[in-house]
């Protein structure tokens, strides 16, 4: 079974909104980049949400000539969406009913892993139906301090254990800690 993979970026006080826009926490000698594509390249499917895929879709087509790019670009893409209509993202399918059966089939296919970025709506329904598998929190050192609701990690819901499987600490001073769902 295929295994689905959330990858999101968190500042310290919790906030997950806009990372692109925080100031960089320093060069990291490239492994950061390696840890990223190490994931991408495990992966031959990429869920996410409209807010995601409205990030990401203005972004990936205009990059090319690394394997990061070249694989994101050409991997079947999955966006839930019920407005999103018709996607201009090479090999973009929307998922405009309930998610969870469609997902749920998707992990069943043969294939490789599943990668997911971001932490909304979309996360926490994953969790809800025992979807998700692993996460990974790129701890960035600052504090954004604002944000709404939307814009933080924490959402209501039920308890949600996890175990961590891997600490990796970038020179840039940025923690990631993969964790296994349990």
């Amino acid at each position: 079974m295929r295994r689905i993979i959330n990858s999101t970026y968190i500042s310290l006080d919790g906030v997950i909104e806009t990372p692109h826009h925080w100031p960089s926490s320093g060069p990291d000698g490239g492994k950061g980049e390696a840890v990223q594509t190490e994931l991408l390249l495990s992966c031959d499917a990429l869920i996410m949400g409209r807010h995601t895929y409205d990030g990401f879709a203005p972004v990936w087509p205009t990059r090319s000539g690394d394997p990061a790019s070249d694989h994101i670009n050409a991997m079947a893409k999955h966006v839930v969406s019920s407005t999103l209509t018709d996607p201009e993202w090479n090999n973009t399918t929307v998922i405009d009913t309930d998610p969870v059966p469609v997902i749920e089939k998707m992990k069943n296919e043969p294939g490789k892993n599943i990668v997911q970025y971001g932490f909304g709506q979309l996360t926490h329904t994953l969790l809800d139906h025992g979807l998700l598998d692993e996460i990974h929190l790129w701890f960035h050192p600052l504090l954004v301090r604002k944000g709404s609701p939307q814009d933080l990690l924490f959402r209501e819901g039920a308890l949600t254990q996890l175990e961590l499987n891997t600490v990796t600490k970038l020179d840039s001073g940025i923690v990631i800690l993969g964790y296994q769902v349990r």
